[in-house]
């Protein structure tokens, strides 16, 4: 394919998109048009990815690029397919070879909400990553995610600003009035402007932090030069509230320097026992649900925080803050809080694996499957007793997020578990499972699989399926692998063509996958096949084992 012919399929796509948006809006799933405009999609992208691998778009506000061409532009505010996605932070979109009909179809009623007028819980964001899409990628600018109340966070953001500006208009009147007396009439009073209003609310808060942090000082000197035990006590009293106001005011540098202070002080051999046993008990404070509530609220609020800086925080916590990071992590409204909490977790995590796996008890679903994503990060292999015990959950989510998990963290403890999992009623469980196998890559797993395609049931699966676990067989380069292939290739039948051409056609891909090139005289042959799909992959197939593509 040419460059501009290139550019041209990717603008055609792309309009494709905007007309399917508009027409799944309008019909039911079962009409006609609704079909048409499906399969003249699909169609699209089958074309294209012909000869590349992937679609990438880049998004702006107003524009779409393709390989740094602009395929779409649009300065208005209706109908613009940039914006509807720039607003909630999607800056790139990725559509892979192997998409399948029911993604793309999953993809594009979600792009059809009507957001302004529907009752939608969630945004764009949070409904693509609920699908869990195998080739649809996106690139999130997390700093331009917002709470599904935005509108109502602005309004209390603004009331809080004119809370803090009432004391400076006090201050104001106060000033003012020092100039009511009769020697001064005269002078004429230049109000201030809203800027320099904002810079003074600043150094107010500035003031009051800076004292906050010479009072710590202050604390932490009276906990080294005690002389009652009532000292030491009070002390402590008073750095818990110093902290707590810390943290209700969002000032993490704050906490974090009393943290770092407070370690300094465990390794010190001036300080007495009692002294570092108040400070041990520091550490436990910050982990309470009292501290982790007020964290989660700021985090909610919208305020961003330095990720390295809460990373360093997080390192000082103790594993008591696991319990209620997890309560409320259930409870959190917009996807930065649930990404920073979850990411604390994955450091925190590692501290007590049996107390954060507690979390799959949880009724939630979104929480059950959050705390197998921070397990499947964790990667400690003790995860795996408590994981096992979710395979069977309610939710196909938490199903294929724990299959995932088990495949990543297990060997020869999970392979019945996920040999079971292939029965499953959803198919993108059983997708996930035989993902799994390929994961585990023994030879105990590689039978399994052959053993799973060679079932005379399996040719009657669809062919998304099938393909899915011909490319899992991919994983094993071996002869035995190759050998099976050709013979899937080779073999003649009578009944059941068109399923049988499938499997046919999934054996010439998946040939192509393992870089083989003693395939290519026998794909040569189906290049020509009367059967459009087996002939499509069989050139696709010769492709990659000739140029690499």
């Amino acid at each position: 394919m040419e460059p501009s012919d290139d550019i041209k399929e990717a603008k055609d796509i792309l309009q494709t998109l905007i007309k399917a948006k508009k027409t799944l809006r309008m019909y039911p799933q079962n009409n006609p048009i609704y079909v048409k405009t499906l399969e003249d999609a699909y169609a699209r992208f089958n074309t294209f990815f012909d000869y590349k691998d992937n679609l990438s778009l880049k998004i702006k506000q107003n524009s779409i690029s393709y390989d740094s061409e602009q395929i779409y532009y649009n300065p208005g505010k209706e109908d613009n397919l940039a914006l509807f996605f720039f607003k909630d932070g999607i800056r790139e979109l990725t559509f892979k070879r192997g998409l399948f009909r029911d993604e793309l179809e999953e993809f594009l009623k979600v792009i059809s909400l009507d957001f302004d007028r529907e009752a939608v819980d969630d945004d764009v964001v949070t409904l693509l990553w609920e699908k869990d899409f195998q080739n649809i990628q996106y690139i999130v600018d997390e700093a331009f995610l917002a709470d599904a109340d935005e509108e109502d966070y602005g309004t209390n953001a603004e009331h809080e600003v004119k809370e803090k500006i009432t004391d400076v208009d006090n201050l104001m009147r106060a000033y003012a009035d020092g100039f009511k007396e009769e020697d001064v009439k005269s002078i004429s009073i230049v109000p201030l402007s809203d800027k320099d209003l904002q810079i003074l609310v600043k150094e107010l808060e500035k003031d009051v932090y800076d004292k906050v942090e010479k009072l710590i000082s202050i604390l932490l000197e009276i906990i080294y030069q005690y002389k009652e035990k009532s000292e030491l006590e009070n002390a402590f009293t008073s750095l818990k509230d110093a902290m707590k106001y810390s943290m209700k005011h969002g000032n993490i540098d704050v906490l974090l320097n009393v943290l770092k202070r407070a370690n300094d002080i465990l390794g010190d051999p001036l300080f007495t026992e009692d002294s570092k046993n108040y400070i041990k008990m520091l550490f436990l404070y910050i982990g309470t649900e009292e501290i982790i509530s007020l964290l989660t609220e700021l985090l909610d609020s919208g305020i961003e925080i330095d990720e390295r800086v809460f990373e360093e925080f997080v390192q000082f916590f103790d594993k008591n803050a696991i319990t209620p990071l997890v309560k409320f992590l259930g409870e959190l409204k917009t996807i930065y809080a649930r990404k920073t909490v979850i990411n604390a977790l994955i450091i925190l995590g590692r501290k007590d694996i049996p107390a954060l796996s507690r979390g799959l008890d949880d009724q939630r679903w979104y929480v059950v499957r959050n705390i197998i994503y921070i397990l499947r990060k964790i990667g400690d292999k003790r995860a795996v007793e408590y994981l096992l015990k979710t395979v069977r959950h309610g939710d196909v989510r938490v199903r294929k997020e724990v299959i995932k998990a088990l495949g990543e963290l297990g060997r020869r403890e999970v392979v019945q578990t996920l040999r079971e999992c292939l029965n499953d009623p959803d198919v993108q469980v059983r997708i996930a499972s035989a993902k799994s196998f390929g994961n585990i890559g023994s030879e105990a797993a590689k039978k399994i699989i052959l053993e799973r395609i060679s079932d005379k049931m399996f040719k009657e699966k669809k062919f998304e399926e099938k393909k899915e676990f011909y490319e899992v067989l991919s994983t094993w380069k071996d002869p035995e692998v190759f050998d099976f292939l050709i013979g899937v290739l080779k073999k003649r039948f009578f009944f059941g063509g068109t399923k049988n051409y499938e499997n046919k056609a999934c054996a010439a891909y998946c040939l192509g996958m393992l870089g083989n090139k003693d395939a290519l005289p026998t794909l040569h042959k189906y290049r020509n096949s009367n059967n459009k799909l087996l002939s499509e992959l069989s050139y696709t197939a010769i492709k990659r084992l000739e140029y690499g593509q």
